[in-house]
């Protein structure tokens, strides 16, 4: 059970990073494509700050990639739900909010 809501985890990030890499990809086409004045743009938002605010969360789902393929292989071994620090069940509420988490509240 833990494992299957691992895997969707999983599944819906990777997704999520996908759709992410694609916009990424497309605004960068569209900016070498393109002559716009990224310094005064009346829409608000640069170009720049979009790009950044992609790549900012592009890097986070990659990250929560490797968070469940590392809490996959605890559950693999026998050591998930196990706080690293202190040894301690982590408490399910914890586990429900944060399927990956490595520690306890305590040791957080």
């Amino acid at each position: 059970m833990v494992r299957d809501e691992l895997l969707r985890l999983r599944a819906s990030t990777e997704a999520e990073a996908a759709t992410m890499a694609r916009d990424l990809e497309a605004l960068f086409a569209a900016s070498r494509d393109s002559n716009a004045d990224d310094e005064h743009d009346p829409e608000g938002a640069t170009i720049g700050f979009e790009r950044a605010q992609l790549t900012a969360l592009l890097a986070t789902a990659r990250e929560r990639i490797a968070e469940v393929d590392d809490a996959l292989r605890r559950v693999d071994t026998g050591t998930y739900g196990v706080c690293e620090r202190c040894g301690k069940p982590i408490p399910a509420e914890r586990l429900a909010a944060r399927p990956f988490a490595r520690s306890c509240m305590a040791c957080a």
